[in-house]
């Protein structure tokens, strides 16, 4: 498996594969074609479908500036490797120096058609285990907690790049927060954390403010994402607003110092890692379960690691938040990261505080393994109808009354 560098990424929303992938494929190409005086880029299934409300070619223009890019949108021809591929072809003089095939696999990872390893010159190995059940049972046999399987595997120096990871997310929840207005794009949709954090009651239930708070933490990274400001995938940046949101508040509620959050991040990212390398994190590829789910799955490991909670507990809260979210769409309306994206991250950070409390009485009776999720989540995701994989043709996106010209 890669490294948790590789999972946690600091970078603009709104979407890991439409923007931050792209990105990635751009500034590659950019770079190894210095002489290059124009370059034209078409995007296929998903990023073609999506890419206008995604921002994805507003971001490939701004990476080959000054040189200009022309992109476009194919939107009928077939992707059989990947659902979010593009074509990037450098020109000199109006005629081509090169041309190369991109996949944006999710969580801004890109895949490079025809090149050994095909991710880009990413270490692979970092991770000799693949799995749960694997890490786990060499965890029991070392009587080690899985943040020092990442230690032992990554080095001392991860944890460092997960301090700056937790301190972005924090700075991602101030600012979304602080920040009110209406989110860029036809929706007109009304940011809401900043309301929702404020909306104090004198005769608040414990559970009530609990909810509340964990919502406008989720609300505020998720917003922010939505308007292109800085963020963490964790995995992906649709599902951003998950993992932050639990961590923040049982550090605010509960005084976990960074180091207990940071160890906690570590877990909670080895379990993302493993559904990355099993299955997928791409809502093109297998819906919104995919994102939201896997989300779900890292917060509650990692949740259940800060409650220094055993391998199986771990376990069963991260198996629970993802079975929990199996079959869910990926339906973004007017191919926007705003609707029902942002309220999916807030009512699956509840959820993970929920697996989270069944985790500790329940799982000496679990019946289904993490790894088994994992798979049955991805043949689920590739037995779901193209129109519920990010393409904004089904579910909400097909139904939801919205101009097209607004991003067509």
């Amino acid at each position: 498996m890669q490294s948790l560098r590789e999972l946690y990424k600091i970078g603009r929303g709104p979407s890991s594969s439409h923007t931050i992938g792209p990105e990635r494929a751009a500034k590659l190409m950019k770079n190894r074609h210095t002489d290059a005086d124009k370059f034209i880029v078409t995007l296929y299934g998903s990023l073609a479908l999506t890419g206008k409300g995604h921002c994805t070619d507003e971001v490939l223009r701004k990476t080959f500036a000054p040189a200009p890019c022309e992109v476009i949108f194919d939107k009928t021809s077939p992707c059989p490797v990947h659902p979010n591929t593009l074509d990037i072809r450098a020109e000199r003089g109006g005629k081509e120096l090169a041309a190369t095939r991109f996949y944006s696999v999710g969580g801004g990872t890109i895949r490079i058609e025809g090149e050994p390893g095909a991710n880009a010159g990413i270490d692979e190995g970092v991770y000799p285990l693949g799995t749960y059940d694997d890490i786990s049972a060499y965890c029991k046999s070392k009587n080690i907690r899985l943040w020092q399987y990442v230690q032992e595997c990554e080095g001392d120096g991860i944890f460092g790049y997960l301090g700056d990871i937790w301190e972005q997310m924090k700075a991602s929840i101030h600012e979304g927060l602080t920040t009110s207005g209406v989110l860029p794009g036809c929706l007109g949709t009304q940011r809401r954390a900043q309301h929702l954090y404020n909306q104090r009651h004198i005769d608040e239930s414990a559970q009530t403010k609990e909810n509340r708070l964990v919502c406008s933490y989720a609300f505020a990274v998720s917003e922010q994402n939505a308007a292109g400001g800085i963020i963490v995938t964790a995995p992906t940046c649709g599902s951003c607003g998950v993992v932050p949101s639990v961590l923040y508040y049982m550090q605010q509620t509960r005084a976990f110092s960074d180091e207990q959050v940071v160890r906690a991040l570590a877990a909670g990212g080895l379990v993302g890692n493993i559904i990355k390398t099993n299955a997928s994190i791409s809502g093109a590829e297998c819906g919104c379960q995919a994102e939201i789910g896997s989300a779900c799955s890292m917060a509650a490991a990692a949740l259940a690691e800060l409650f220094e909670m055993g391998l199986g507990q771990i376990e069963y809260a991260a198996e629970v938040a993802m079975e929990h979210h199996l079959g869910l769409t990926c339906d973004p309306i007017a191919g926007l990261v705003q609707i029902p994206c942002i309220e999916r991250n807030a009512v699956a950070a509840m959820r993970a505080i929920n697996a989270l409390s069944l985790a500790n009485f329940l799982a000496d009776s679990r019946k289904i393994s993490f790894d088994l999720i994992v798979k049955t989540m991805y043949n689920t995701g590739r037995d779901l109808l193209n129109s519920y994989r990010e393409t904004s043709s089904g579910g909400l996106a097909k139904y939801y009354p919205v101009n097209k010209l607004h991003f067509e």
